[in-house]
């Protein structure tokens, strides 16, 4: 079987590519911080750990369930976060987004930038219809950007996880390309 080139983008300030195990260390430093796992589904406690999420983002990709890209400074190569797709569903033609950012690039317009580079590859070349994003109740950032980035709110799903032993509420957002879309008969 032919192994699939992963997709590599250029923007004015960023590289996104793909995470390398090179990439666990700083996985480990966002996915710990607490002010990045505040709002985040997932968290690690130890550098050892994090073996779990660069194996998620590696199993995504083999199963064809997703894709996640590593969000680097152009200029100096820094890793600042990541990007991605996951519970891609091509019967239905729609996927998941999530990101995160180490706090020290919060406020530049990164996560932006890398979305827009990311959601036409994904609507023009993945076949997506729709893309998904939820977000916890009290994340004010992550829906400011999505609603900037033209998701729509489509409700709340109360009381629908737990979290710290308390249930959170959880907002969701989508956004669909090419409204006019029909499925082939």
């Amino acid at each position: 079987m032919k192994e699939r080139k992963f997709p590599h983008f250029e923007t004015d300030r960023l590289i996104l590519n793909e995470i390398q195990t090179g990439d666990q260390e700083n996985i480990f430093r966002g996915l710990s911080h607490p002010e990045v796992i505040r709002y985040y589904g997932v968290q690690y406690s130890s550098f050892e750990e994090t073996q779990e999420q660069m194996d998620w983002y590696t199993n995504l990709k083999n199963s064809n369930s997703g894709l996640w890209w590593a969000i680097r400074l152009k200029e100096s190569n820094e890793f600042c976060g990541a990007i991605g797709i996951n519970d891609y569903h091509p019967e239905y033609h729609k996927a998941e987004i999530g990101f995160w950012l180490l706090p020290e690039y919060w406020g530049k317009g990164i996560i932006a930038e890398a979305a827009n580079t990311i959601i036409p590859f994904l609507f023009d070349h993945k076949g997506l219809h729709r893309i998904e994003a939820y977000v916890e109740a009290g994340n004010h950032n992550s829906a400011r950007l999505l609603k900037k980035l033209c998701f729509e709110l489509e409700g709340r799903m109360v009381d629908c996880e737990v979290k710290d032993g308390k249930y959170i509420s959880v907002d969701i957002f989508a956004k669909i390309d090419n409204p006019n879309w029909h499925l082939p008969e």
